[in-house]
């Protein structure tokens, strides 16, 4: 197995734009395209249960073969930073709060939402899917790293060098869809000392990996890793939106 950190790449002023990012393309100075903010229960992490704030963003460059969420591929509006601030604090009695996607640090404004939030307060997550550098995330922000597994397809695009800059409070995560994923991102975990770093959850993929599978899996590598499954979807069901 390989890993290594990506090649720095100048961006080439010839190329067509990534057409996967078009709906994030032209939309106004200082706004957000937002695919949908509700409150709901944390399903994921250490935080799982508590009630929180999500501000799932549009767009994402990758295109993962087990993604939940393609809804918010091309669907949102712009909303300014005010605007989703207010939406977010009008939960005046919830401190926890998630941007999501979609890729939510493909679009720059999430750095001033975010700063905008922690300074209210509020605790804040991003979930990000390891492609895009974290260097310039708040460091108040707690960053869910969703490693790439080969079984995703998208592992090749993976930001190796995020997972050197992650913090106690930040968190990691694997979704597992067979054997050789599992594996390998034991082989990641070693190689990156991520049990002594922050807390690390492997999660089935669902349909590809079954729960007990998993969790025998986890106790047989003698790992400190953490088994975990969506919540949210043990509530209401893998279809429901908004949840």
């Amino acid at each position: 197995m390989t890993i290594s950190a990506k090649a720095e790449t100048k961006p080439d002023a010839t190329a067509a734009p990534n057409p996967r990012l078009a709906p994030i393309l032209g939309r106004p100075s200082g706004s957000l395209m937002v695919h949908e903010i509700y409150r709901s229960l944390q399903g994921e992490s250490t935080y799982a249960g508590w009630p929180c704030v999500f501000v799932r963003l549009t767009a994402c460059q990758l295109r993962c073969n087990y993604c939940d969420t393609v809804h918010a591929f091309n669907q949102g509006v712009p909303m300014t930073i005010a605007q989703v601030y207010d939406a977010v604090t009008a939960h005046a009695d919830t401190p926890l709060v998630e941007l999501t996607g979609g890729e939510p640090l493909l679009q720059d404004e999430a750095h001033h939402l975010m700063a905008r939030l922690c300074d209210a307060g509020k605790r804040v997550l991003i979930e990000t899917s390891g492609a895009i550098s974290t260097a310039s995330v708040d460091p108040r922000v707690h960053v869910i790293l969703d490693v790439k597994t080969p079984g995703s397809g998208e592992a090749a695009a993976m930001d190796w060098s995020n997972l050197e800059r992650l913090k106690p409070i930040d968190e990691v995560k694997f979704v597992i869809c067979d054997k050789a994923d599992f594996d390998w991102s034991v082989e990641v975990v070693d190689r990156y000392g991520l049990e002594a770093l922050c807390p690390v959850h492997f999660s089935p993929c669902h349909g590809r990996v079954g729960l007990e599978e998993l969790a025998e899996w986890i106790l047989e590598s003698r790992r400190n890793i953490r088994f975990q499954i969506q919540l949210h979807k043990v509530v209401w069901g893998a279809d429901r939106r908004g949840v």
